[in-house]
């Protein structure tokens, strides 16, 4: 025989409540983690990072806090740069399930021809989505935290955004990888405070500059 249900409607609303707050503070977590990330227009975020030349403690502590910032923001990967630290070192979570990892002095070493078009976001854009065409496949070159050499063959989410990084790196945002008429738009919403999808933008509909 079944077990009767014995939840009452008061205890629904508690865990209701429970889940409301919860949602506050991953929000609220999210607005301070956001602080310390660099928005458009700083300069940082054009300028090319270093080598890393100095491994160790320091560097490890680093990577820790880029991790927890990117968490907390709900964010899947963060360069360095975007946290005014001019330095080669980026790190990605792609996917709920996957390890956080850190990696120092990456390079694409080899991307396929096959392409695909997908929405990207930036925590350096808010609230900004903008169509970027990557290389579905990528070979990334690094070195570890330790300074050993490793080799990512990554595919699909994965290869496009240790891409979207190291483009950071490089000092180049996802503005610059998007059509014109995507980057009039999020411009002119990033310049207002609003949101931007290109679902917003008509067929042959180009917004207007401002």
């Amino acid at each position: 025989m079944a077990e009767a249900d014995t939840e009452t409607e008061g205890e629904r609303a508690d865990e209701d409540d429970e889940a409301r707050e919860l949602d506050e503070e991953t929000l609220e977590r999210r607005r301070i983690a956001l602080g310390e990330v660099r928005q458009f227009g700083d300069p940082v975020l054009k300028s090319r990072a270093s080598e890393v030349t100095d491994f160790g403690a320091d560097l490890e502590q680093e990577a820790e806090r880029m991790i927890g910032l990117m968490q907390g923001a709900l964010g899947i990967g963060l360069a360095a740069t975007q946290l005014g630290l001019m330095r080669r070192i980026l790190v990605f979570q792609a996917g709920p399930d996957a390890e956080p990892r850190a990696i120092v002095n990456p390079d694409v070493e080899w991307t396929s021809e096959e392409l695909v078009t997908a929405e990207e976001g930036c925590l350096s854009l808010a609230n900004i989505l903008v169509d970027v065409e990557r290389p579905l496949h990528a070979r990334i070159s690094a070195v570890d935290l330790g300074g050993s050499p490793i080799l990512l063959e990554a595919s699909g989410l994965e290869a496009r955004v240790l891409q979207h990084e190291i483009d950071h790196l490089d000092g180049i945002l996802i503005l610059d990888r998007t059509e014109r008429d995507q980057r009039r738009g999020a411009l002119r919403a990033l310049r207002s405070g609003e949101h931007f999808d290109p679902a917003m933008l008509e067929p042959g509909d180009e917004p207007g500059s401002g």
